[in-house]
């Protein structure tokens, strides 16, 4: 991959976005989104929406949420100390001694989450999970008052974490690749596309919001594009490492290609044609079986207005809901070229009616 195309990646990454708060990085997602479509729209939950041939035909959806997960500051005690409360799933595993970022109206500012230190901790209290409302954040203020000159109650906060390589140049480990790695996707995928030019298909490529706390930017930007199809992008669990099991999970590995699902949330038709597609331009690609719900963007979307035909591409990925979240750039690239390519396949006469 590009190194222009890697730099935007690391910018979408970068920039904080959590639940409720992603206008941010939606402000890169406008201007990139601008170079490859013919209009650019915001709606008034946030999505931001990029348009390209709006007359065509079928009217073909993608989403990737653009939010992260992340914190929010509930209170601050006579010390200083903040207390907080998660946006999204937010593991209490992983939280203690974390550095973070209260996102406050002036500045980003550095705080620590404070934790015993283990010469402390006695008898089978070692064993125990500290419950994130019992845990705190410590940003140097010696008082209340002196916390309340630079932050407030309802401050987002997200873990203070950059993009890097892993290893080589295929892997890449940061924060917020779910899903701000399919919002990358969305905008490589209608590069690819005005690079092939015209195509049959209405394209509207969605940054959604909100889907950590309820798959809420899906549903209404849904309601309102009234998509005949809808492709979700989301990060799927990499089961190539130790802790997950297989046979709970399926067999899935970073750099074998872009998971495209099958189960009940799932057109039978889209499945075939994004199946065909990966054949036909020797896509590597994996299966992974959703047979009640994905968790995605997907279950909003399907149900919207009279039902909508749609199916989940997801990225493979490693420690999913960590500040340490792994994919490959090469499946990033896979899951883009996928998508037009299935795009381009697409004309009026393509019915999504199981038979």
């Amino acid at each position: 991959m590009r190194s222009e195309f890697v730099e935007v990646l690391k910018r979408l990454v970068e920039t904080p976005s959590p639940s409720g708060f992603e206008q941010p990085v939606q402000r890169i997602v406008r201007e990139e989104l601008a170079k490859y479509t013919d209009d650019v729209q915001t709606d008034v939950m946030g999505n931001v929406i990029g348009i390209r041939n709006e007359q065509g035909r079928p009217r073909v959806m993608l989403a990737g949420h653009c939010d992260e997960i992340g914190l929010m500051v509930k209170y601050i005690d006579e010390n200083g100390f903040i207390y907080f409360s998660a946006i999204g799933g937010v593991d209490a595993h992983l939280t203690p001694g974390q550095r973070v970022r209260v996102h406050a109206q002036q500045e980003a500012v550095l705080g620590v989450i404070g934790k015993k230190p283990i010469h402390l901790i006695k008898g089978d209290e070692q064993d125990k999970v500290v419950k994130l409302s019992k845990q705190w954040i410590d940003i140097g203020a010696e008082s209340k008052e002196a916390a309340e000159t630079r932050i407030k109650v309802g401050d987002p906060i997200t873990f203070d974490v950059s993009f890097d390589y892993l290893g080589s140049h295929e892997l890449v480990v940061a924060r917020g690749f779910d899903d701000k790695a399919a919002t990358f996707v969305i905008i490589e995928t209608l590069r690819l596309l005005a690079e092939q030019g015209e195509h049959s298909a209405a394209v509207f490529g969605v940054s959604s919001v909100q889907e950590e706390v309820g798959l809420r930017g899906a549903t209404t930007s849904a309601y309102g594009i009234k998509p005949d199809v809808g492709v979700a992008i989301d990060l799927d669990f990499a089961t190539d490492n130790p802790s997950t099991e297989k046979t709970e999970v399926g067999d899935i590995a970073l750099g074998k290609g872009p998971i495209i699902s099958r189960g009940s949330r799932i057109n039978p038709i889209v499945e075939k044609i994004l199946i065909r597609t990966a054949q036909d331009e020797n896509i590597s690609y994996q299966l992974r079986a959703e047979p009640i719900r994905s968790g995605t963007d997907t279950d909003a979307i399907q149900i919207t207005r009279s039902g909508v035909a749609t199916a989940l591409l997801s990225i493979p990925s490693r420690y999913v809901h960590t500040p340490c979240e792994v994919v490959s750039l090469d499946d990033l690239e896979a899951v883009s070229k996928l998508l037009a390519a299935f795009i381009l396949r697409l004309d009026e006469t393509t019915s999504f009616i199981p038979q």
